[in-house]
Order: structure tokens, then C-alpha cells, then sequence
């Protein structure tokens, strides 16, 4: 193999040692940090919500949109998010995005109408499409693939757990103490100083050999067609499945998703390059993404729903109450990254899943109206080891075998799949747990609730049971 070769395919053989010993652990803690602030902002926004609504004035079928406008428009960016980083730059977006962040949350947090605050979390959610693919493809650039690359991964995941856990906490804390305001606020020189220290400490963009053109018609059609499909998934509960605004958003969704896939395989420089798709580490990723996050994603929904409408929990104890979960997805994700180093990403993955099985089954057998916390609290810990282990070793597999300068489409491909698994197993999960919950009240309403958290639960548990099927076929090859 050519010294070219071996360059193009280490994806950091390029940067200067220097830079390497003088950097990257201040690049690697800059990465971790925006995870920190993506994640921190998911759950910080949940809390305030009754107090955006009543200050604000926000109808109580209007509310929602303060979260569903974040994740429609960050479903529906993230390829051309992936792709941006590839063509423009990584660093470039990364900034980018941090600036984007920090201005939508100051729009926000300033906002005096409901669609003003609509308009800045769709924006926020554009910034997170953005974020999100820039800072894994830098960390695939920055470090080798192999035991730096997973120790780095496994310190970024860690610090987008700690993020869920602290946004909980922290949205409790702000809105009690300075208004719904400051949960926006928060954002803006946490984002700011990130995006500042980027441009001192991240090494910067490698010079492109050759011009590199952006597919513009793809880029539009598939936006257009991934934002619909997640507005559908999201929306479909509320609106009906059978509505006309669901059926007509749908069809247009699959109109513009086709022509997008024609538009690729005519394209001399397409967005999407099909290539990707031979890349079977690549393929079976993308199915656990969709598959994790419809299950180990939809976790704190109906622990919330335990904690807040059967045991009457307030906001903030609910936030003291995922301290113990999050941190058990830390410990996973670094223990992910030495099961990867010693195994493979398809053996870790294994691993991850079946802990992640054993503890999820044992969360319902404490979810009872009249239980404690504690009798939740083992299969709060095993479900979270094994939720990090899964994280850190998916994002290993997705990344295995993509060259450089695909790294962030192949990050902004598995982040979709992230995202579309998210909204179809909440929605089934959600339709499932609310079966038999109609006309109930009191304890009655207490108990159907315990029951249909339950349900839900198990049924996550047999989708992660599918996911380590989907493991089995990722290719075994050499320790990454």
C-alpha cells in the first residue's frame, strides 16, 4: 500500500504531530463538550414546557410544537448536515452549528409570541443537524480507527449522557429560580465559548486536491422528504394516522425521497455516494440506530410518565431520579470503549445488548403505583450499562470502513436512522402503554398507567432482542 494510500485511509495520518500531542485532548474535550450542551438541550426544554405555555400562551394542542419543530427540522437536516461537513469542511460546521445554537437559543429565550419560539427551536433544531454529524466525523478524522478512536468515542457518548442528566436537573433548577427563559438562555455562551475555542484549538480542515461540487437538487429533495417523513411520525398520533394533513404529507414525503434516490444515481457528485450502501458495517448500523433509539431512546419517556404521573413526582426529583440511569450509561460507554479494544465492534455490540436486555426486563417488576424507587433502581443501572456499551460500540460500527471524506455523510446517514427509530418506536411504544388508560382516574388511572409502562417496557426489550440479531450479521473482522 502507496504512503497516499495509507494517508487518505488512517483519516489523521495527515495532521502534524505537533498538533497531535499540543491538541487533541483539548479537541477531543471541545468535542465532548458540544455533546454535552446536544444532549443537555434534548431535556432541559421538557421541564419548562407548562411554563412556556402559560407564559407565552400557548393552546395546549400548540404546545408541543416547542418540541416537535426541534425534531422535525433536525431529522430532516441531518444528511445535508453529514454532507456539509464532508464538502465544506468539518470544522467549518461545527462552528457553524455552535453558532447557530447560540443564536437560536438567544432567540428564544427573548421570544414574546408562541411561533417565535416555534421558529428559534426549528432553528435550533437545524443547528443540531449540523452539530451532530460534524462533531462524530471530526472525531473519525482526528483520531484512528482502532483503540484512540474508541477511547474518544466512548468519552463524547459519556458526555452526551451526562448532558440528558444535567438538562433534567438544570431545567428544574432555571425554571424554578429565573423563569422558562433561562433554559434558552443557558445555551448561549455555553455554545458560544465552544464554537470560540474551536477556531484556537481544533486543527483545522484539510485542503481539498480536488473541487469537490454539492449536489444541490439532491440535497433539496431529500430534506424535504426526510423533514415530512419525521413530521408524519411525530405528528401522525396527534393529527390520525388517516387525516388528510398525515396521507398528504406522507405521499410527499415518498415523492420527494424517490426522486432523491434517482437523482443520486444519475448525479456525477452525489450527495448520498450509493457506495456507501456495499459498506455492510455501514448498513447493519444504520438498522441498530433505528433500533436503539426505539428502544433504549424511548426509555425516559415512560419513566417520566412513571415518575411524574404515577408516583407524582415534581420536575426536579424526576431529574434526581435519571441521575442514577445516566450515570450508568457513562460507566457503559467507557466500558464499551475496552470491550471494543480487546473484541470487535460486532462482539461489543453483542455484549451491550444482552446486558441492556437482562436489565430493561427487570425495570417493570418494580413499576407498581404502590413500589419505591429502589425496586427499580437494578434494572435502572444493568439497562444503562448496557444502553452505553450499545452506544459506544454502534457508532465504532458505523464508522468502520468509511473513508475520510465520507465520514460525515455516513455519520449524517446514521444519525437519520437515529432519529426516524426514535419517532416510530415512540409512537408505537406510546399507542401500546396508552391501550387502556381511556376513562380512567385516581388510582384506577395510577394503575393502568404502572401497567401500560410496563407493556411498553417489555416490548423494548424484545426490539432490543432484534437488534442483536441485526449485530450478527456485522462483519467480524480485526480488532477496531
Amino acid at each position: 500500500m502507496s504512503t497516499d494510500q495509507q494517508t487518505r485511509l488512517s483519516g489523521s495520518a495527515t495532521q502534524p504531530a505537533a498538533v497531535k500531542q499540543g491538541a487533541m485532548g483539548w479537541s477531543l474535550a471541545l468535542l465532548a463538550l458540544a455533546q454535552l450542551i446536544y444532549g443537555l438541550d434534548i431535556n432541559i426544554v421538557f421541564v419548562a414546557l407548562p411554563e412556556i405555555g402559560h407564559g407565552l400562551g400557548f393552546s395546549e394542542q400548540s404546545l408541543q410544537w416547542v418540541v416537535s419543530a426541534y425534531t422535525v427540522f433536525c431529522g430532516g437536516f441531518l444528511l445535508l448536515g453529514g454532507r456539509a461537513a464532508d464538502l465544506l469542511g468539518q470544522k467549518r460546521m461545527f462552528v457553524f452549528a455552535l453558532v447557530l445554537y447560540a443564536l437560536s437559543s438567544l432567540l428564544g429565550g427573548l421570544a414574546w409570541d408562541p411561533l417565535v419560539i416555534i421558529i428559534a427551536r426549528a432553528i435550533q433544531g437545524i443547528g443540531a443537524a449540523f452539530l451532530f454529524p460534524s462533531t462524530l466525523s471530526l472525531l473519525n478524522r482526528l483520531f484512528e480507527e482502532g483503540p484512540r478512536r474508541n477511547r474518544a468515542l466512548a468519552v463524547w457518548g459519556g458526555a452526551g449522557a451526562s448532558g440528558l442528566t444535567i438538562g433534567s436537573i438544570l431545567g428544574g433548577i432555571l425554571t424554578n429560580a429565573f423563569g422558562w427563559e433561562a433554559v434558552f438562555l443557558v445555551n448561549v455562551p455555553l455554545a458560544g465559548i465552544v464554537a470560540l475555542a474551536a477556531l484556537l484549538v481544533i486543527p483545522r480542515d484539510e485542503k481539498r486536491r480536488q473541487k469537490r461540487h454539492f449536489d444541490v437538487p439532491g440535497a433539496a429533495t431529500v430534506t424535504a422528504g426526510a423533514t415530512l417523513l419525521v413530521y408524519v411520525l411525530v405528528q401522525g398520533p396527534e393529527l390520525g394516522w388517516a387525516s388528510g394533513e398525515t396521507i398528504v404529507s406522507a405521499v410527499l414525503s415518498l415523492v420527494f425521497l424517490s426522486i432523491f434516490a434517482l437523482i443520486e444515481r444519475r448525479s456525477a457528485a452525489p450527495l448520498m455516494s450509493m457506495h456507501l450502501l456495499r459498506n455492510r458495517s455501514l448498513v447493519a448500523s444504520m438498522v441498530i440506530t433505528f433500533i436503539y433509539m426505539g428502544t433504549f431512546g424511548a426509555l425516559p419517556y415512560f419513566l417520566t410518565t412513571f415518575f411524574q404521573n404515577v408516583h407524582g413526582y415534581s420536575a426536579l426529583q424526576t431529574g434526581l431520579a435519571f441521575i442514577i440511569p445516566s450515570l450508568a450509561i457513562a460507566a457503559g460507554t467507557q466500558l464499551g470503549e475496552r470491550l471494543a479494544t480487546r473484541l470487535e465492534a460486532r462482539s461489543t455490540l453483542l455484549v451491550g445488548m444482552a446486558i441492556g436486555i437482562v436489565g430493561t426486563l427487570l425495570i417493570p417488576l418494580g413499576a407498581y403505583a404502590g413500589s419505591s424507587y429502589l425496586m427499580i433502581v437494578p434494572g435502572l443501572v444493568i439497562s444503562g450499562i448496557g444502553q452505553g456499551i450499545t452506544w459506544t460500540g454502534m457508532w465504532i460500527a458505523a464508522s468502520s470502513g468509511v473513508a475520510p471524506e465520507d465520514q460525515g455523510v455516513a455519520s449524517g446517514i446514521a444519525s437519520t436512522t437515529l432519529n426516524i427509530g426514535n419517532a416510530i418506536g415512540m409512537a408505537i411504544l406510546i399507542a401500546v402503554a396508552n391501550a387502556g388508560i381511556q376513562e380512567q382516574s385516581g388510582g384506577a388511572l395510577r394503575d393502568a398507567l404502572a401497567q401500560g409502562n410496563r407493556t411498553a417496557i417489555y416490548l423494548a426489550a424484545l426490539g432490543i432482542l432484534l437488534g442483536a440479531v441485526v449485530a450478527l450479521f456485522l462483519p467480524r473482522k480485526r480488532k477496531v
